[in-house]
C-alpha cells in the first residue's frame, strides 16, 4: 500500500513539473529576454513587454508546443488509468496500459526538448536554458522511471 502511495505522489509530482515546464516563461533566458514555448518577454525601458515568437522557426516551435501538451495529456491520462486499473483488472494484467501511456509521454517530452535544443536558439550567443527547460528534462526522467515501475508492477504477484 505504501508503494502505491509513493507511486501516486511521484506521478502527481511529475504532472506538476510538466505543467510548470509547459506554462512558465523560462525556457530561454538572458538579461533582457525570457522566452517560453508560447511567447517572449523582452525587458525594454524598465518594463517587460510580451511579444510573439516571430523569429523562431514555426514548424519546430509548433512541434515542441504539441509534444509538450501531449506529454501533459498522456501523463494525466495515465494517472486516471492507473487508478482505474488498480480497482478493475486482476493481478498480472494491471498497469500495462498505464506503462504504455507513460512511455508515450516520456517520448513526447524527449522529442520536444530535443527539438528545442537542436533547432531553437542555436545561433544566439547570449543567454541560456532556463528552469522550465531543466524541469522538462527532469520530467522526462521521472516519466521513464514511472513507466519502468508500472511494467515491473505488472509482473509482480502478491
Amino acid at each position: 500500500m505504501l508503494m502505491l502511495a509513493a507511486i501516486v505522489v511521484l506521478h502527481i509530482t511529475t504532472i506538476i513539473l510538466l505543467l510548470v515546464a509547459a506554462i512558465d516563461n523560462a525556457w530561454w533566458v538572458n538579461d533582457s529576454v525570457s522566452a517560453d514555448l508560447w511567447g517572449k518577454w523582452e525587458f525594454t525601458n524598465n518594463v517587460w513587454h510580451y511579444t510573439n515568437l516571430k523569429d523562431y522557426p514555426e514548424d519546430y516551435l509548433q512541434a515542441v508546443q504539441a509534444t509538450s501538451v501531449l506529454a501533459c495529456v498522456f501523463t494525466i491520462l495515465a494517472l486516471f488509468v492507473f487508478v482505474a486499473q488498480l480497482f478493475t483488472l486482476p493481478k498480472g494484467m494491471r498497469f500495462t496500459f498505464t506503462g504504455i501511456l507513460q512511455i508515450i509521454a516520456c517520448l513526447c517530452i524527449m522529442t520536444g526538448a530535443s527539438i528545442y535544443t537542436a533547432k531553437l536558439h542555436v545561433n544566439e550567443s547570449s543567454g541560456g536554458y532556463g528552469h522550465c527547460y531543466i524541469l522538462a528534462w527532469i520530467s522526462f526522467v521521472l516519466t521513464f522511471i514511472l513507466a519502468l515501475t508500472y511494467f515491473i508492477l505488472r509482473k509482480k504477484k502478491e
